[in-house]
């Protein structure tokens, strides 16, 4: 059977095992979107990972979901992730960034705009701001013509990711957000080609995908999805269709690998998995749920044939996660309230395994 500590060829890379960092807000950029010498810090800890996907980075200003997070629109910001990916390679690790357009999951105090989504409907839950959470904002629905630069967006940062330093990129098409909003049936409300049917719904994803994979290569994007989940007041009908229709587009555009949550029964993604032809990266449990991803769900889903499987809490409190795995150590608890509270407590204070 396939092992957790086999190695796995990833487009151009080689992975010593089939840990992957899963993607989480930690809100530890500086003023502007930068990356600090603490965020080179906190990855560098965590390089025995197979691969790293950083945290969601915002591809535009208005494309900014929380406060504190960093960007990847600017030179600055280019500049300021280099310090990141050299440290995580220094360290003989592998790193995608995670390009994130929150759509309507946004606010006026956080960018100075106001959010856009596919149709003028608020997400359905309080939004994070510089000063405390407040209701979503209704949001300006896109028009047509415009959707293209969107789409665009996360192809400029992909390219920008590339010159920071990056091995490559990681759409979130998961979690209520941008892309996952113009695949909900609740969000998007579109009477034009990018609403409706299913083969609508998919479209704005195929042409983000697209686009990425024209400017930095199929081996080097990937794409993190979450069917069925309800994240931010999303609702997709017509899950197996829609996901089936989605990957079948994606599959000819021949990406590094799709990232599948287990926001859905496991039926479902096992149909998923059966018709996808290339990686699977895999999160075995339901995101931010009272139960973490551990070594009998990571062994589970590569006997279900998942290529990689991601742990996401578990790489927080425990930056030796691969060797505590390995070796059947105690996994270390992390202290929730240190999330996203800023500074290096409860982010570079956690140690090794003694």
């Amino acid at each position: 059977m396939t092992s957790l500590f086999d190695s796995y060829r990833l487009g151009g890379l080689t992975l010593p095992n089939r840990v992957v960092m899963a993607p989480m807000t930690r809100v530890r950029a500086a003023a502007g979107g930068l990356a600090t010498p603490s965020m080179a810090a906190y990855y560098a800890q965590r390089a025995s990972a197979g691969l790293i996907v950083t945290e969601g980075v915002q591809p535009s200003l208005i494309g900014q979901s929380n406060p504190g997070t960093p960007g990847l629109h600017t030179d600055e910001q280019v500049a300021a992730w280099r310090q990141v990916t050299a440290a995580v390679h220094v360290n003989g690790g592998r790193v995608f960034a995670q390009i994130m357009h929150g759509g309507r999951v946004s606010h006026p105090d956080t960018t100075g705009m106001q959010p856009v989504g596919p149709s003028a409907v608020p997400a359905g839950d309080d939004v994070f701001t510089p000063t405390g959470r407040q209701p979503a904002p209704m949001p300006r629905a896109l028009d047509t013509a415009e959707i293209t630069e969107h789409a665009e967006s996360y192809a400029e940062a992909a390219r920008r990711a590339i010159d920071a330093g990056f091995d490559g990129v990681e759409l979130h098409g998961a979690n209520g957000y941008l892309i996952s909003q113009f695949l909900s049936s609740n969000a998007n409300l579109r009477t034009d080609r990018y609403g409706g049917t299913v083969a609508n719904r998919i479209r704005f994803a195929v042409e983000a995908v697209t686009a990425t994979v024209a400017a930095i290569g199929g081996a080097r994007t990937g794409i993190r999805l979450s069917p069925g989940a309800t994240f931010w007041g999303v609702a997709e009908t017509d899950v197996p269709e829609l996901y089936a229709a989605l990957l079948n587009e994606l599959a000819r555009l021949d990406p590094a690998y799709i990232h599948l949550e287990a926001t859905t029964d496991e039926e479902v993604l096992l149909g998923l998995r059966r018709s996808w032809p290339g990686t699977l990266i895999m999160n075995p449990v339901y995101p931010l749920g009272p139960k973490q991803t551990g070594r009998a769900d990571a062994d589970h889903w590569l006997g279900l044939g998942a290529d990689l499987i991601s742990f996401g809490r578990a790489f927080i409190a425990n930056p030796d996660l691969v060797e505590r795995l390995r070796r059947a150590v105690p996994i270390a608890p992390v202290d929730e309230a240190t999330y996203y509270q800023g500074g290096d407590e409860g982010y570079l204070t956690y140690p090794t395994y003694q």
